[in-house]
């Protein structure tokens, strides 16, 4: 018996071994830059200042007054979003215009475009990620190497595929912190959670592998589990309708039209007004509270507005910006096609709302944050001691 669990073991130091390898890269970078991506709001005031607005007496506008106001600051364009990202900063959303010749779409030179909540006028724009521009386009191009590693696609798939093996190995690396048989069992795994005082350079730099993974275990399969959720969402999905009672969110808008529906019936005012006519009748038939207004969205393809409110359902509290409750609601008609809350319905999409707001440090206040900062770090050090490690041993064998 104590054969088979030795051979057992051995295979999976082997698994483990070369998963983290293949990982080791990756996560280094993922580690580093998600250390100050959860400091990324306080980031961008200090690199890109101008985008934010100055705090003023008066209330803000209405998402459709600035949805207006927008189209007409870049009237080439069409306006297909408007979100409160911060109480004082709004991001609006252009569908470029299409060269009637070609049927492309004609380059608007900027991706983001910013304006004041109080007035509607443009605090800036930006081509994100392109740091040719300067400092301003610091944390959107850290962003984009922490997602995409500036490959597009092809590095989000990367990094969604690394992240599924980084959240096997999870449950690997914590079986192979356990001791051999259960007699004196928490005695003997005590060690695996510390780290020897004066010793050799390998035995620390395994000390920090072994306890470091484990003192923050949960913290690591969180961002492993979630990193799929946001890269490679064919894998995730059905793996949390397996498990769970889950749905995909915004089920409603991956149902397009047989052909874009560009002009709806509804305006901008009068979308905004039947958001929030669906909006109180869903409170009152679910027992949730309305709070502020986050998002007001047109989609061509489904033909439908989506109306985004705070609501006592949410979880991201530290600023306006996602996690929110949502309804989409026909473009022409105003017939409600879909509610869509953050918690409370399915275990599946309430798992998920804790996953985003856990990733992106939206909730638990300040702590939370320097905890997030320093989980990536200890990523980074988990590969760099991992790889070490490994080297040691090789040559010790050679």
């Amino acid at each position: 018996m104590g054969g088979r669990l030795t051979r057992m073991r051995k295979r999976w130091v082997w698994v483990h071994r070369w998963l983290g390898l293949l990982m080791a890269a990756f996560l280094v970078v993922v580690g580093l830059t998600g250390s100050l991506l959860a400091f990324n709001t306080e980031l961008e005031r200090v690199f890109a200042p101008q985008l934010f607005a100055q705090p003023r007496a008066i209330t803000t506008l209405d998402l459709a007054t600035l949805a207006e106001r927008a189209q007409q600051l870049v009237p080439e364009a069409r306006v297909q979003a408007v979100t409160l990202t911060e109480p004082d900063q709004v991001s609006v959303w252009f569908e470029p215009p299409k060269d009637p010749l070609t049927g492309r779409e004609a380059p608007l030179g900027f991706t983001e475009f910013f304006v004041d909540p109080w007035t509607g006028l443009e605090l800036g724009r930006r081509n994100r990620g392109e740091l040719s521009s300067g400092v301003v386009n610091l944390m959107p191009f850290i962003y984009e190497i922490h997602w995409t590693l500036l490959m597009s696609s092809v590095g989000q798939w990367t990094l969604g595929l690394v992240a599924l093996l980084w959240s096997i190995d999870c449950f690997v690396a914590f079986y192979l912190t356990l001791p051999a048989g259960t007699s004196g069992f928490w005695r003997r795994w005590k060690p695996a959670w510390m780290v020897k005082r004066g010793a050799s350079t390998f035995r620390l730099n395994f000390d920090l592998h072994r306890a470091g993974g484990l003192w923050v275990w949960a913290l690591l399969f969180v961002f492993a589990w979630s990193s799929v959720m946001m890269n490679i969402r064919p894998v995730y999905e059905p793996v949390m309708r397996t498990l769970f009672d889950y749905r995909s969110p915004l089920q409603s808008l991956d149902r397009p039209l047989p052909e874009p529906r560009l002009h709806p019936r509804l305006n901008w005012h009068e979308a905004q007004v039947t958001g929030r006519q669906l909006m109180a009748e869903q409170a009152g038939l679910h027992g949730f509270r309305v709070g502020m207004p986050l998002s007001l969205m047109y989609f061509p393809e489904a033909g439908s507005y989506l109306y985004e409110v705070r609501g006592s359902d949410d979880l991201f509290e530290r600023a306006p910006k996602g996690g929110g409750t949502s309804v989409v609601f026909d473009g022409d008609t105003g017939e409600l096609r879909e509610l869509s809350r953050p918690t409370g319905e399915r275990l599946g999409n309430t798992i998920e709302s804790w996953l985003y707001a856990l990733h992106m440090a939206r909730i638990f206040g300040r702590i939370y944050q320097v905890l997030v900062c320093f989980t990536g770090l200890v990523v980074a050090m988990l590969s760099v001691t991992g790889v070490y490690i490994w080297l040691r041993k090789r040559g010790a064998r050679a």
